[in-house]
Parts: structure tokens; C-alpha cells; sequence
């Protein structure tokens, strides 16, 4: 059985951490691409342009096989590094942590500055709690009118999400299968003969 579950923040949710007049801003958020990740940390840049670092960390994917710690300017692993183990150790995946500094004056010292991005992070992450995502993708079938209904019960019985239907001169859509339910969905589809099935990248 192919495992395609994991888990992910929900939503939004916000923490904050202070010491020795240094403030920690946290943030997570559930995202699922680096264009995303890129957009929402040079919107915290934007809206807390006066703050000392912006520091974050991400995981992606189901495998949460893409990540990245940055530690904008503070000590190296010093932010970036807490912050991905506050994901880590809670199993998240498409999961974005920001944690926006503003500096008090007071040095931290290398384990001050992880004790608080890593409490500035894990208060977000508890707030936000999680939720159980499903690994799947996006295939584009074509097939002739003939085959519609025989391709329309597949999908229906599947419990398939489609999109992007075209009935003109040939028919086509894309659906999306999860990754548990791909084998027998390309089998059942492979059973009908004037249906291709492609991936979609």
C-alpha cells in the first residue's frame, strides 16, 4: 500500500516570543511551492521592513523531500535550523515558518538566539495545529465521444476531482487521482481504447 497521507498546518496562525527586548514574530503558514514561499516571506520583508532579520525555514512535498533554513543574517543554523526542527518534529509537511526578529539591544548569544526562534516557532506551529493532507496528481485524459461515458464511470466511481473539461472536436480533462489509487485508475482507463492518459508536470 502506497503511503499517501501526511500532515500539514491548516491555516495561518501567529506566536511571539520575547528577550532581553529582542521580539520574535512567528508565523506558519501551509504552502506548497517555493513560488509561494518566496511571495509570503518578501510580503513579512514588506510589512515588517524596520525588523532586524526575517528567518525562516520550509518543508514541501509528501515525502518532504524539499526544504530549505535560512538564517538571514543571524549566527549560521543559529534560526533557520530550529525553525525546520519545529517542523520536523512534528511531522509537518507544506508547512512555512517566518520568524520576524526585532533586536533590543541585548545580545542573545548563539543558544539564546535557538532557544527563541526555536519557542518563537513552536508557538506558531501549536497554534496552528495540523491537518491530514492526500499525496495525488494531476493526469490530462483524452478519449473520443464514444468512450465518454465509459471514461465518465471510471471517474465517478474513483471519486476523481476533475478540471478543465473540453468537449469539442475530441474530448479531454485533467483529473487527479491519489497516489494510493493511481495503479488502478491507469488500469481501469487502460481497459478503454480510444483513451490516453498522460501525466501532468
Amino acid at each position: 500500500m502506497i503511503k499517501d497521507t501526511y500532515l500539514s498546518v491548516p491555516a495561518p496562525a501567529e506566536g511571539l516570543f520575547k528577550d532581553n527586548g529582542s521580539r520574535f514574530i512567528s508565523y506558519a503558514y501551509p504552502v506548497e511551492t517555493e513560488e509561494e514561499v518566496k511571495e509570503i516571506v518578501s510580503g513579512l520583508k514588506k510589512k515588517y521592513h524596520d525588523a532586524r532579520h526575517h528567518c525562516y525555514a520550509y518543508r514541501l512535498g509528501y515525502l518532504g523531500d524539499r526544504f530549505r533554513a535560512n538564517d538571514d543574517g543571524e549566527p549560521s543554523s543559529s534560526a533557520g535550523r530550529p525553525i525546520l526542527g519545529q517542523i520536523d518534529s512534528r511531522g509537518l509537511s507544506d508547512t512555512l515558518v517566518v520568524v520576524v526578529r526585532y533586536f533590543g539591544g541585548i545580545k542573545l548569544g548563539i543558544p539564546g538566539l535557538i532557544r527563541a526562534y526555536k519557542t518563537s516557532s513552536a508557538e506558531a506551529l501549536d497554534n496552528a495545529g495540523s491537518v491530514e493532507k492526500i499525496a495525488g496528481k494531476w493526469h490530462k485524459v483524452s478519449f473520443g465521444y464514444q468512450d465518454m461515458n465509459q471514461v465518465m464511470k471510471v471517474l465517478k466511481d474513483m471519486d476523481v476531482r476533475q478540471k478543465d473539461q473540453d468537449f469539442g472536436a475530441s474530448c479531454g480533462l485533467s483529473a487527479w487521482v491519489r497516489l494510493s489509487s493511481e495503479e488502478d485508475f491507469l488500469k481501469r482507463l487502460s481497459g478503454i481504447e480510444g483513451c490516453v492518459v498522460e501525466d501532468i508536470q
